[in-house]
């Protein structure tokens, strides 16, 4: 994730702090990402299964973000068979995309992807192959 702000142009540092992993600001732009980073990396066969997010760790976001001035974020990142994707959004998006009470619950089936996709407020990266280990 770092690397992929770094090549867009943000100033980022990676932090130690709960509720949020990365500190990001685009150099044109006064907005302030305070970034939760939340992985999963899913077998052959299980690709499409969901991501689910205590709500928890929106309450954990939301305290560091308030702590540092910044919007709060989050990016997940999802690695199954051949392709990973990474989807950055903030998290009022997030908490609308996914109402769950308790949880939050990303849908990886295509149906989803392409809203996703289609989506302007949601970055997505995509990584497909990985040539040699």
């Amino acid at each position: 994730m770092l690397y992929w702000l770094s090549k867009h142009g943000y100033e980022c540092a990676k932090v130690d702090h709960t509720g949020i992993d990365i500190i990001a600001r685009h150099p044109r732009s006064k907005e302030v990402l305070g970034i939760s980073v939340k992985s999963r990396s899913r077998a052959t066969g299980t690709e499409r299964t969901a991501v689910n997010i205590n709500r928890e760790e929106f309450i954990k976001v939301q305290h560091a973000c308030q702590a540092f001035k910044c919007v709060p974020y989050f990016a997940l990142v999802i690695d199954g068979g051949a392709t990973t994707r990474v989807f950055l959004l903030t998290m009022k998006l997030l908490s609308k995309l996914c109402p769950g009470k308790r949880t939050a619950v990303w849908q990886m089936g295509d149906s989803h992807l392409r809203k996703y996709y289609a989506d302007p407020k949601i970055t997505v990266i995509e990584l497909n192959n990985t040539r040699q280990w």
